[in-house]
């Protein structure tokens, strides 16, 4: 592995545990007084601190170029300075910067290639920018979650039909695609002025994008073959349809920011689609970054099993019936099932499946 990138994987890292931290304090979890902060900023850590340093550090790898690595840096140290806790809005600052660097990254990409998923992905770079500036400028939490969600799901649909692009399609799809997607960005848009209709049309944009996705993918084929194909297939479709459930309830609810609709909302977008995609993609995407095989194991089902698991207890039963046990215990196991995730991957790095008599796939090349 490549020395320069250690660091920035342990502030993402660092960011993932805080984020979980936080999300233990918001379950009401006794936790010691000083995590208790976490709280407020586990949603911009687990997105921002943590999924916005994994891609940018990836995206990084995939231009080759040194200054590009500028962005998962800056994202990072923001990630440092929420843990730390000093006072001001230097890490907003500091996500304000590294979003630019993404952007930028995505000027680079399309002077190579202007395809239709860079320029998904390239819109999803600057949801990054206006989320950052919304916190840089105190926005409420509420109105900047939809540019949260846009940045994450446009780079993730971005990647899809890149990693899909041979299977055959009609122009048809491809503009029921680019459809789907205009209405979620019109929706995300407009919710700076009218939040409320803004994000039911972005519910009607994510059930259309979750729809063509799971059609589309070539997920629908490969979930007939074995060993890790299977499980990248199972992750992929398992998330489409938590996006149409985040769909659906971002339909419903509206600009509504707290109640049962809008935690359904939130976590079945954030943790049912959001880290199904990062489960499936992570036998993949992980060697580019890391130079070094994550070969595929049995056990990775257990972690992908929890997440699903701990989301239905969690939906079904706090959110839909109002059991605050149910909502609890879900919440905790999905804690579980990123911790259980980065366990498991680690160990599959240090002691590969060879030793198990299991054959290990050749590393994967940067892109």
């Amino acid at each position: 592995m490549a020395a320069s990138r250690l660091p920035l994987l342990m502030a993402a890292g660092l960011a993932l545990l805080a984020g979980l931290g936080g999300a233990l304090v918001l379950l009401g979890i006794g936790m010691p007084a000083a995590t208790r902060r976490l709280g407020s900023d586990h949603g911009v850590l687990m997105t921002l601190g943590f999924l916005g340093t994994l891609i940018a550090l990836e995206r990084a790898v995939a231009l080759g170029r040194r200054w590009a690595y500028l962005a998962p840096l800056l994202s990072g140290l923001a990630a440092v300075w929420l843990v730390a806790g000093p006072p001001g809005r230097g890490a907003a600052a500091l996500l304000g910067a590294g979003a630019i660097t993404f952007v930028a990254m995505y000027v680079a990409f399309l002077r190579v290639d202007g395809a239709l998923h860079v320029r998904v992905q390239a819109a999803g770079a600057l949801a990054w920018l206006a989320a950052a500036l919304m916190l840089l400028a105190g926005g409420a939490t509420a109105a900047i979650v939809p540019w949260l969600a846009a940045f994450l799901v446009l780079t993730i649909a971005g990647e899809r039909l890149e990693l899909s692009r041979l299977v055959p399609r009609s122009p048809a799809a491809q503009t029921q695609f680019v459809v789907a997607v205009a209405i979620f960005v019109a929706g995300v848009v407009l919710t700076v002025a009218l939040p409320d209709a803004g994000r039911r049309i972005g519910g009607i944009g994510l059930l259309a994008m979750a729809a063509w996705l799971a059609r589309h993918d070539a997920a629908r084929r490969t979930v007939r073959l074995g060993g890790v194909t299977r499980f990248v297939a199972l992750s992929l479709l398992a998330g489409y349809a938590w996006l149409a459930v985040g769909g659906a309830a971002w339909l419903a609810v509206g600009a509504t920011a707290g109640g049962a609709g809008y935690d359904t909302m939130l976590h079945a977008i954030f943790l049912g689609f959001v880290m199904s995609m990062v489960f499936g993609h992570a036998p993949v995407i992980l060697p580019a970054v890391l130079r070094l095989p994550l070969p595929f194991h049995p056990r990775f089902y257990v972690h992908l099993g929890l997440l699903h698991a701990g989301l239905m207890l969690r939906i079904v039963g706090g959110d839909l019936l109002g059991l605050e046990p149910a909502r609890v215990t879900g919440g905790v196991l999905n804690v579980a099932a990123l911790l259980l995730f980065v366990a498991s991957s680690a160990l599959a790095v240090l002691w590969p499946t060879t030793r198990l008599g299991l054959p290990m796939p050749a590393p994967v090349s940067d892109r």
